[in-house]
């Protein structure tokens, strides 16, 4: 079987881009390849077609294959909730919570089920294409492993590690990395590649070359910074932005950044409409009164993300925004937090309790049950709709009679205030459909361009792909591939 494995000297070095734009690369090629993560930790998740559940940055790493969703590209998810707690997500299902006191010795016991995905997918394809979490580096995370060098010696497969010019200090970084770790770690490392470089590459030959003498890797290339990135989903980190006012061409659209936000990449078609303006509010800031629209994300932990949202006074901005007339949706979480109530009897998302809404719709939701997740299609204000679910619990009350969107199905979602101001859903993926994204537009009286959210995302991978064919040894990647970590 082959593999390649692509590591980083730290967080967000662009590994999860670099292995998307690969995948590309070798299925323009030809090549049957297909992404994988042994371990990830994400509140971005996408649903997959065996009706489970993987992180987001899988979800586009396969799509830039060319291959369907499925819960074997990311075995090991955990998703972040309060208290110190992460849900555990083994094979897109839930398995139970792990906290700081058990984390180390629950994720050692994972790796024969890692092993198992990631063997699936070796037989289905030509090439396996892993991508690390974190850094190698973090040698205080070494013993029980299964994200990083854990994995790669139980798979077998080569290791590149990618380092961040942008950031300052790669040699370092990537030297610095060799002299931490064990010296059966260094051997899987078989090369590196330099990411996000500016400027002319000839500025940086002699910090290649010393980055070679110094660790005795063999370098895979210097890749530019990839301005089409900017145009694929986002994945773990919420970029701030600085809040521009609306204007009588651009309507400012806002949403609060709650602690644990989740699949906040709902939003990202809307950063191709002209007539928007997005901006994320951070903790500290309040929501601006010249909002045309606010809109409450998906949550991991709503109840401790309504108390969050209370501690920075943003219910108070938000009822406002409301008195005035302005529009509120809310997704999926976000529209538990729009009801008067959310009951977690149970502790499913943290300590049991029950905590108000902010009443905007007339709706009471319980968490309960196991959590949905399905892709969904139907209409929605008169229009198709085609989305996800990715929840638990149920929402009931007096505005679900005026229902968001009746699905294939035949079930009914979400609900509409009296007045038609206030939208609650528990569909993701609104925006991404060019119809409903220009009907919900409509709703806040601005004017959609009717742009394919879809094709632009393809169009960028291909931009990406194109990149790094210029700038780095594929051939050289393959061969070290196909060769493994013998």
């Amino acid at each position: 079987m082959a593999g390649l494995m692509l590591q980083g000297t730290g967080s967000d070095v662009g590994k999860s881009v670099l292995v998307a734009g690969l995948c590309r690369v070798l299925a323009n090629r030809g090549i049957s390849v297909l992404p994988f993560k042994p371990q990830n930790m994400s509140n971005n998740a996408a649903v997959t077609a065996d009706g489970g559940e993987i992180g987001r940055a899988q979800a586009l790493q396969a799509l830039a294959a060319r291959a369907e969703l499925h819960t074997d590209m990311n075995p090991v998810l955990l998703k972040p909730q309060a208290d110190r707690t992460s849900q555990l997500i083994v094979h897109g299902k839930v398995r139970g919570t792990l906290g700081s006191g058990n984390f180390r010795e629950a994720r050692r016991g994972l790796l024969p089920e890692v092993m198992e995905s990631y063997r699936r997918l070796a037989a289905r394809c030509d090439l396996v294409l892993v991508e690390g979490a974190g850094s190698p580096a973090e040698i205080n995370l070494r013993a029980g492993d299964i994200a990083n060098m854990g994995f790669a010696h139980e798979a077998g497969v080569p290791v590149v590690l990618v380092g961040d010019i942008d950031r300052g200090g790669v040699i370092a970084a990537v030297a610095g990395t060799r002299a931490v770790l064990d010296p059966d770690d260094v051997a899987m490392i078989r090369g590196f590649i330099i990411n996000k470089f500016r400027g002319d590459p000839a500025l940086f030959a002699d910090g290649y070359a010393a980055i070679e003498t110094l660790t005795g890797w063999h370098g895979y290339g210097l890749v530019p910074w990839l301005s089409a990135a900017a145009r694929l989903p986002s994945e773990d980190a919420v970029v701030l932005e600085r809040v521009r006012p609306g204007t009588a061409e651009r309507k400012l659209v806002v949403c609060p950044i709650l602690p644990r936000i989740a699949n906040f990449d709902d939003l990202d078609p809307l950063k191709l409409e002209p007539g928007i303006e997005l901006a994320m509010i951070p903790p500290g800031q309040p929501i601006p009164a010249g909002a045309a629209l606010v809109i409450l994300p998906g949550s991991k932990a709503t109840i401790a993300d309504m108390q969050a949202l209370r501690e920075q006074s943003w219910d108070i901005d938000i009822l406002a925004h409301a008195r005035r007339g302005g529009a509120v949706l809310g997704i999926c979480g976000g529209y538990q937090m729009l009801g008067r109530a959310i009951a977690d009897r149970q502790g499913i998302e943290g300590p049991p309790g029950e905590v108000a809404g902010l009443g905007l719709l007339d709706v009471t939701s319980e968490l309960e049950g196991d959590k949905i997740l399905c892709p969904v299609s139907g209409t929605a204000l008169g229009v198709p709709l085609h989305g996800y679910e990715m929840h638990m619990g149920r929402t009931d009350g007096p505005d679900t009679v005026r229902p968001f969107a009746v699905l294939g199905d035949g079930r009914a979602d979400g609900a509409i205030s009296a007045q038609g101001r206030v939208i609650g859903t528990y569909c993701h993926g609104l925006f991404g459909a060019t119809a409903l994204r220009g009907q919900l537009l409509q709703w806040i009286g601005a004017q959609s361009q009717g742009v394919d959210y879809a094709q632009t995302v393809d169009a960028a991978l291909d931009a990406i792909a194109q990149d790094l064919e210029q700038h780095l040894d594929i051939e050289g990647l393959l061969r070290l591939a196909r060769q493994g970590a013998a």
